[in-house]
């Protein structure tokens, strides 16, 4: 089998990424390039000549564009087989010239229906049909068409255009097999979305490998990070400085990001250890938000992650480098900031491409399988709430209470955590008990912890996490209710003369 030559490419994408560069070795090449709407608009508007599909069809788009690459000038040209004579006559006989590239990704539809409240007529518009046609048109007759769906593989494009190298049959095949993979993951995303299914009967992911990585949790597991298209919130152009992220670093970066963008008002600073706050605040002010989340747990806060959810400033910064930490993840950076902590050659600095970016789905691992959910999003009513107490909380316990449970949402099973003036005082994570976690907190806590308030993830089971708390001054406790022994729970917590609220939700986080 022989390669071709590529004489003439359709361009047709919805992410621009890396467009122009490749477009330039095309049009330096000498390939005719043809294009349609908005990807001929960005290519013409850059001095690249490029032939509308309508020229080249000589039929026009109609209908909004619904129909514009669907014409057998287009699908012919890229089906028609080179080796055989009858489908080039065929393609003589009906004006069909040859099309020998295809360069095309899809309407967004996954993120317009990750979208909270997307209009259902936004959606449907957005369910690409000329794209994968194009593309498993291509992906079929490989053999003559080398169809490109990912911006990634754009850089060995380009390497072999200006070498003068022919694409081989193995570079075609593993670009075919991409793109049906593409298309498949598509239709799942539009199968489910349309069937109104909370998750789809089969699971078909498309995730392309951003970076080998050295080794996993340990030195003897090799590991690599995959991400889905255009998410890139980790690694490339969104790591600012600092040496390659681990697996760990990226399981802390991510559990950072997941709790400070929880916070929208004023400024938050969280430390995280091995997935788990261990401080966390918000303030009026950056660097005091990060000095009292760092004095929660200094001992933990060691080689920690720091999350910010507003621009670090440079005396935020300035503070940081009094301590060793892994990396730090802010939405920006002032630009001293970045010079002070660019001084420190062992952090990594994080700016994710989309801060605010939701989770699709949560995916695990287990022995024979994965387990799917929907991301823990749900906010909590404020009017749903109810006090089972005989005191009222005062509005300052309040105001702690759901600080601290959003924190505690965060923080692994059994989650206990002890706040006072929206700063975490004490947390207990991870244990079999709640009593334990409790004890904990206590144990973990820099100051006295009387006169904080308490959250814990799910209901108490029996009346001793409260006992163990009453015990040490907290003055009220935050958590679901929904055990049999509720009545127990409340009636401790009158004993002890606290203020108690049920929120009806829980947030298991094992």
């Amino acid at each position: 089998m022989t390669t071709k030559k590529i004489e003439r490419a359709i361009l047709s994408v919805s992410d621009k990424t890396g467009l122009l560069d490749l477009a330039r070795a095309l049009r330096d090449a000498g390939v005719e390039i043809l294009s349609t709407g908005g990807t001929a608009k960005s290519l013409t508007d850059n001095g690249i000549p490029v032939v509308k599909i309508s020229d080249h069809t000589g039929s026009p788009e109609i209908m909004d564009g619904r129909v514009k690459t669907l014409h057998p000038k287009i699908h012919g040209g890229i089906l028609g087989r080179r080796s055989l004579p009858a489908h080039m006559e065929a393609m003589k006989q009906n004006g069909i010239k040859p099309i020998d590239m295809v360069v095309v990704n899809l309407y967004p539809f996954e993120q317009i229906i990750a979208k909270a409240g997307v209009p259902d007529e936004e959606a449907i518009e957005n369910i690409d049909i000329g794209g994968p046609s194009m593309i498993r048109s291509s992906a079929k007759n490989h053999e003559d068409v080398v169809i490109v769906v990912d911006p990634a593989d754009y850089p060995m494009i380009i390497d072999a255009i200006r070498a003068g190298r022919e694409i081989t049959i193995e570079e075609r095949r593993r670009l075919a097999a991409k793109a049906f993979a593409r298309t498949s993951a598509y239709d799942n995303a539009i199968t489910t979305y349309l069937s109104g299914a909370k998750q789809p009967d089969s699971l078909k992911l498309e995730y392309k490998k951003i970076q080998e990585l050295r080794y996993g949790e340990n030195p003897h597991q090799s590991a690599g990070f995959y991400a889905a298209a255009e998410d890139g919130i980790y690694t490339g152009d969104n790591q600012l400085w600092g040496k390659e992220l681990s697996y760990n670093n990226i399981l802390d970066i991510s559990a950072a990001l997941g709790l400070t963008r929880e916070f929208k008002k004023g400024h938050s600073a969280v430390v995280i250890k091995h997935t788990n706050p261990c401080g966390a605040a918000v303030d009026g002010d950056q660097l005091a938000a990060y000095k009292k989340a760092y004095a929660c747990d200094p001992v933990s806060a060691f080689g920690s992650i720091l999350g910010f959810n507003t621009t670090l400033t440079a005396a935020t910064a300035e503070e940081i480098g009094k301590t060793f930490v892994e990396a730090v993840v802010a939405p920006d950076y002032e630009p001293k900031a970045l010079e002070i902590l660019k001084s420190k050659k062992n952090i990594r600095i994080i700016k994710p491409k989309n801060f605010q970016t939701p989770y699709a789905s949560y995916i695990r691992s287990v022995i024979g399988g994965l387990l799917v959910q929907g991301v823990d999003s749900q906010l909590l009513d404020e009017k749903s709430l109810r006090v089972v107490s005989k005191r009222q909380p005062t509005p300052k316990e309040m105001e702690d209470m759901l600080f601290a449970w959003t924190v505690a949402k965060h923080v692994k099973s059994n989650a206990i955590v002890f706040v006072r003036d929206g700063v975490t005082v004490g947390v207990g994570a991870g244990q079999m008990s709640r009593v334990d976690s409790t004890k904990i907190a206590v144990s973990k806590a820099q100051s006295p912890v009387k006169g904080c308030v308490m959250s814990s993830d799910a209901f108490f089971p029996f009346r001793d996490g409260i006992d163990a708390a009453g015990k040490e001054g907290i003055t009220a406790v935050i958590s679901p209710g929904g055990s049999m022994r509720d009545e127990e729970v409340i009636a401790a917590g009158n004993e002890h003369g606290m203020a108690m609220v049920f929120t009806g939700m829980r947030h298991f986080y094992h």
